[in-house]
């Protein structure tokens, strides 16, 4: 019985923390690795919620979506991050008859001083246990691209090279 406990304790400890507190971050880096800032996801209402602030972008509509590969390897151009999170095999765009990604989500405004403030719902994914979990097996990531998504070409509207990216990881537990 002692060593059921034991490994029950076990268990119990080696689970991730994003069963616990639902919150994960994401170091936004642009091709040469430089920090433009930290994105929060917390879960909320359901959905996982999105916020942060980042530097360093110029002025302009930008796509932003979640990946399904947690891996930014700026040497090949943030392809290593994957298509979009699609667990539910549809098309993208929220414009299209067959979409969207669970991954899709609206599109980033950045500022002319740089600033871009970052308050995003995503619906279709969660942070924690499941088929739609942002923690897979091979994690998940945000990417950036340098122009607007256009909401309905499947598959990543439109927009264009990829940027900025960032590997989801859960937060530490409090």
């Amino acid at each position: 019985m002692k060593r059921l406990a034991i490994c029950l304790a076990a268990i119990a400890f080696s689970a991730p923390a994003i069963a616990q507190d639902s919150a994960a971050t994401a170091n936004m880096m642009d091709m040469e690795g430089t920090s433009l800032g930290v994105l929060e996801l917390t879960t909320m209402d359901g959905h996982v919620h999105i916020t942060g602030e980042l530097t360093g972008l110029t002025a302009s509509e930008r796509g932003i979506h979640i990946h399904e590969t947690g891996d930014c390897d700026a040497a090949t151009k943030f392809e290593s991050a994957g298509g979009h999170f699609n667990p539910t095999d549809h098309q993208h765009g929220t414009e299209n008859p067959e979409g969207p990604h669970a991954g899709d989500i609206p599109n980033l405004v950045t500022t002319a001083d740089g600033g871009t403030p970052v308050d995003i719902t995503a619906e279709g994914m969660t942070l924690g246990e499941g088929e739609n979990s942002l923690f897979d097996a091979d994690g998940s990531s945000i990417v950036i691209h340098a122009d607007a998504d256009d909401y309905r070409t499947d598959p990543a509207g439109n927009s264009g090279e990829r940027i900025v990216c960032g590997v989801i990881e859960a937060a530490p537990a409090q």
